[in-house]
């Protein structure tokens, strides 16, 4: 028995592998919901919007394989070359025009539809939601995953952020003090953000002919995109909020972002019929306290998360932890190949021998 912590894309793909070749497991998930740190919320007027990660690109060649052998389809991210910016707090708000870039892509139906196909493939009681895992006893002959309840694996497969392992979970033995410092200095993706998108009847900005990009060096909203589904029949508009607005009162941190909305795109953006934020640092399986600031990305896809531990009984596989695109759901994908390909492959071998 596999057991895996975390049912973000990393461990369902995992899980999807071992599926695939009779592998057994169970996937422990301390949330109520699956996905980790992809969330498509479904709004007013049945408008998604992505809370968590959306784009991707042309280079992140294991995600898009994915997709394909999963047949869910993908689109370019809208952007017309037009936008709003704002250099300084001195300087005022101007429509610049950006050189054409590499296009970004996001998925049809929204990430989480990528989530949920995923868990499609698996059993029901192969994935349990409220299993925060509270420590690993790793004996002779079996493994003890202490969370709501108890669980014994032959393996252990850690689908979840270095810093949130390293800190929220009580490895017995202990793991190595090298690799435990390493993963408290880890940064999680996300972990940082926060997440703000406006959902509309209609699109005022492209009736208006008006950019619907916004860069801003001032905020509160630092980055601002056309959030419109393919079919351009769902509307909105979808962005990140500068993160020191997170201690303010959800009301307050609303009053300042729509002055700010009302004075880049004028009095249409209050015409919303849904607001939608998310402050990741408030997410208790996200966010984990660090002593000193980390850099975005710092130690992501450092060479310790490839190592095994424990003889082969515990494995390290998340976005942060892979050599590809570290950090990045493209990340998230090739740790969750890598690592299943790893265990089929011992499983084989074992099979050989027996």
């Amino acid at each position: 028995m596999i057991v895996i912590i975390g049912a973000g894309l990393s461990g369902l793909l995992t899980a999807y592998r071992l599926k695939q070749a009779g592998i057994p497991f169970k996937i422990l998930e301390a949330r109520s919901r699956i996905g980790g740190r992809i969330n498509t919320v479904i709004g007013a007027g049945k408008t998604s919007t992505e809370m968590g990660a959306t784009w991707f690109s042309e280079q992140h060649n294991n995600l898009i394989e994915l997709l394909q052998e999963l047949e869910i389809g993908s689109f370019e991210q809208y952007m017309d070359g037009s936008v709003f910016y704002q250099r300084d707090a001195n300087s005022p708000i101007e429509k610049i025009q950006i050189p054409k870039q590499s296009p970004s892509y996001r998925i049809y139906g929204g990430t989480s539809h990528l989530i949920k196909t995923l868990y499609s493939k698996l059993e029901q009681d192969e994935v349990l939601l409220n299993q925060a895992v509270t420590s690993i006893r790793f004996n002779e002959d079996k493994i003890q995953v202490i969370a709501e309840d108890i669980f014994e694996a032959d393996k252990v497969v850690l689908s979840i952020p270095p810093k949130l392992w390293a800190k929220k979970i009580l490895f017995e033995p202990a793991l190595p003090e090298d690799l435990i410092s390493i993963a408290k200095q880890t940064h999680t993706w996300m972990e940082d953000s926060i997440k703000i998108a406006l959902c509309f009847d209609k699109p005022f900005w492209q009736e208006e002919k008006i950019p619907a990009t916004l860069f801003s060096n001032v905020g509160p909203i630092t980055e601002f995109y056309d959030h419109c589904n393919n079919e351009r029949s769902k509307f909105a508009l979808c962005g990140f909020m500068n993160s020191s607005l997170k201690s303010l009162a959800a009301a307050e941190r609303k009053a300042i972002v729509l002055n700010q909305l009302k004075e880049v795109f004028g009095p249409k953006v209050r015409d919303y019929i849904a607001y939608e934020e998310c402050i990741w640092n408030k997410e208790e399986f996200t966010f984990e306290a660090s002593k000193q600031l980390l850099y975005s990305h710092q130690n992501n896809g450092n060479p310790m998360f490839s190592n095994d531990f424990f003889d082969g009984k515990l494995l390290i596989s998340s976005a942060e932890s892979a050599k590809e695109s570290p950090g990045y759901m493209d990340g998230a994908v090739y740790a969750g190949n890598l690592t299943a390909t790893k265990i089929i492959e011992e499983y084989k071998k074992f099979k050989i021998k027996s």
